[in-house]
């Protein structure tokens, strides 16, 4: 089997890959979030997931997923985390399949410990990038996820 040895297109690939592109700006933006989070205990992927519980509870594990935008596998893998935090708790739902998600006390407790440094995270990063390139860059990106949702139909 032959190789690609073209260096100048695989450089041009990587340059213009939008996976690759949204996958390191995330990954940079979550390093940020995390960092700002450290002094409450939680991470960016649990203070969202407690976020969205708190927003839609009692809440099942694939409505989470659906409006996290995230595949269930990998919603009730964190999800175990914080249930064993005693951020969470999960009861039984309408049938023996389904499992309702809701906050604890203990998880209400984390948020208001929180909610105050990730509103400084976000007023840091939105002041940074500019009120009106904010507001620019979530519509960019919510027209990205439309055309990928689209293009994998």
């Amino acid at each position: 089997m032959k190789r690609n040895r073209d260096i100048r297109s695989i450089e041009s690939s990587a340059e213009i890959c939008a996976c690759f592109a949204l996958r390191k700006t995330a990954r940079a933006v979550t390093q940020y979030y995390d960092a700002m989070l450290k002094p409450c205990g939680l991470r960016t992927t649990q203070y969202s997931l407690l976020m969205n519980v708190a927003r839609e509870e009692p809440v099942g594990i694939s409505r989470l997923a659906e409006s996290m935008g995230m595949d269930q596998t990998t919603v009730t893998r964190n999800v175990r985390i914080l249930v064993s935090q005693g951020l969470l708790v999960s009861a039984p739902g309408r049938d023996r399949r389904q499992r309702l998600l809701s906050l604890t006390d203990a998880g209400y407790d984390a948020l208001d410990r929180a909610q105050p440094l990730w509103h400084a995270a976000q007023s840091a990063f939105v002041q940074n990038i500019g009120d009106d390139d904010w507001s620019s860059l979530l519509g960019r990106l919510k027209a990205a996820r439309d055309a990928t949702n689209a293009a994998a139909k």
